[in-house]
């Protein structure tokens, strides 16, 4: 027996700077977008016109077709700075 309702998937992760193509081309015949905004909507440019266009996430995702390329993605803030060897530490100092 089959589940109701939409079968449940894990989001996709954006990064302002991804390249991504998406399966229908935009009036000027491009098919190339970067990621220019984050949010519920996601801000797009395209890489042919620069027009830029905000799309619902889900929308989105429906029609995304491939990374071309992915852009790093920031440090987390949960994670801790790596321990700089050139600042002396205060009981060092002679």
């Amino acid at each position: 027996m089959k589940p109701h309702g939409p079968a449940l998937t894990t989001p996709t992760h954006f990064t302002l700077g991804d390249v991504v193509r998406l399966r229908k081309p935009h009036p000027c015949g491009g098919y190339d977008w970067t990621v220019v905004r984050l949010g519920a909507d996601i801000g797009l440019r395209c890489a042919t016109c620069q027009r830029k266009v905000l799309l619902p996430r889900r929308t989105l995702e429906r029609r995304l077709k491939t990374f071309l390329s992915r852009a790093e993605p920031p440090p987390d803030v949960n994670e801790p700075a790596p321990p700089e060897s050139s600042v002396l530490d205060i009981s060092e100092r002679a």
